[in-house]
């Protein structure tokens, strides 16, 4: 569990700042990352950042006309899109977990 570490010369401090640093790097990548999903063939298309931020919406002007389909797909669209980000920040997440190793290393 602790392969890697050197747990005599283990600074906590250290360790927390480290790990603070990968967090905010991840944040800042993240902030550059767009996900889209489509729906409706394409009638509506919506983009996020790996923020789970909406930058971006796209909508068809025939649904602007059908409010129970133009819910229907935006719905379907929107949890499309954000499955996307939230894989993207569980791998973000194990990426930095397996960094973890590197603490105490010199």
């Amino acid at each position: 569990m602790f392969d890697g570490i050197d747990l005599k010369n283990l600074n906590l401090n250290d360790m927390m700042n480290q790990f603070q640093d990968m967090a905010n790097k991840s944040k800042e990548d993240n902030a550059s990352r767009i996900f889209t999903a489509k729906a409706g063939g394409g009638m509506v298309e919506i983009s996020i950042n790996g923020n789970s931020e909406v930058i971006d919406l796209k909508l068809d002007d025939s649904l602007l006309e059908d409010k129970d389909s133009l819910q229907i797909l935006l719905i379907s669209a929107m949890n499309d899109v954000i499955k996307q980000s939230d894989e993207n920040k569980k791998m973000m997440a194990m990426n930095m977990m397996s960094g973890l190793g590197s603490f105490g290393q010199k």
